[in-house]
């Protein structure tokens, strides 16, 4: 408590100013509810309603939003980015063992339960409250086959080295209030990740399109995972596969076989295959991302 001021009172005065401020912004519009307010040990966390849409944000810009749901029809997914990562069943229609990092309100695992009800689905966590506002706000459940993990994805990941499992799809999605926490952008965690895949295992991952470090990125995953696919909208979406990328031919093949599922979660092959294209155009020269030179350096050397 000493870092909050000298007394109790100080200290319940200074949240109080917190959550004045957090909830103002939040719920600007009168049709805002505002559900449950967390300070916890990594962030500030928001649950509210507007709109029809339950959400989940992180600090107190609309930008933060980590999980919104339409309470209509909870089995849609409403950002684009979700839409697009299920792309990655275009290159695995069929995944057995899947990986996430990063829960969120639990979207991306709620929808691949619901998928593949055979697949067994781990996920990492590094917040304890986040989880548990998934489970209590987003109909977020664990069973047998889908099992979370209370901490940070990079060292879910380096224990997952020591272990018989091996994932072929790999989902990365882990996100504080601004961006990807910079220890999940670097060469040695990519291959990391790489070591914990299958021979063909596919690796998504959710990015921003309009990033600084967007060409750093590009350079990085390429680095470890050569040629790749990139979808574009607000948000971009990475999408590899171990042994080399299929072509067009079996992109379609495997989009037709998986249509049925996506198209009750509101997207399609036409709308997805359109946004499918390798990324290249990043220059020649351009940094790699690793533990020693990292964003952090990167960006204050600017």
């Amino acid at each position: 408590m000493k870092h909050c001021g000298s007394t109790l009172r100080r200290c319940a005065l200074r949240s109080m100013c917190l959550l004045a401020g957090l909830l103002g912004l939040v719920c600007g519009s009168p049709q805002a509810q505002v559900l449950h307010t967390e300070k916890s040990l990594y962030r500030d966390i928001i649950v509210y309603q507007e709109d029809g849409l339950r959400c989940m944000r992180f600090g107190r810009y609309a930008a933060a939003r980590q999980t919104c749901v339409t309470l209509a029809e909870p089995d849609k997914l409403v950002f684009d980015y979700t839409k697009m990562m299920m792309a990655a069943l275009y290159l695995n229609p069929s995944p057995k063992r899947v990986l996430i990092l990063g829960l969120g309100g639990g979207t991306l695992p709620n929808t691949l339960r619901r998928l593949f009800p055979e697949a067994r689905i781990d996920v990492a966590e590094i917040d304890p409250a986040v989880v548990r506002m998934a489970k209590q706000y987003f109909n977020f459940k664990e069973s047998d086959r889908l099992r979370v993990t209370a901490e940070d994805g990079r060292v879910f990941v380096k224990r997952a080295r020591s272990r018989p499992d091996r994932y072929d799809l790999v989902m990365l999605d882990a996100f504080d209030h601004e961006y990807i926490p910079e220890h999940l952008l670097t060469k040695e965690f990519f291959q990391e990740v790489r070591n914990i895949m299958t021979d063909r295992g596919v690796l998504a991952a959710n990015t921003f399109s309009g990033s600084r470090l967007y060409h750093y990125e590009s350079a990085t995953y390429y680095s470890v995972f050569g040629d790749f696919y990139g979808l574009k909208k607000s948000n971009r979406v990475i999408l590899a596969r171990l042994g080399g990328l299929p072509d067009r031919n079996e992109l379609w093949r495997n989009a037709d076989a998986v249509e049925a599922r996506l198209v009750p979660l509101g997207t399609d092959r036409a709308t997805l295959m359109s946004l499918v294209e390798i990324e290249k155009g990043w220059p020649a020269d351009t940094r790699i991302l690793t533990d020693q030179f990292s964003p952090s350096n990167l960006l204050n050397a600017k």
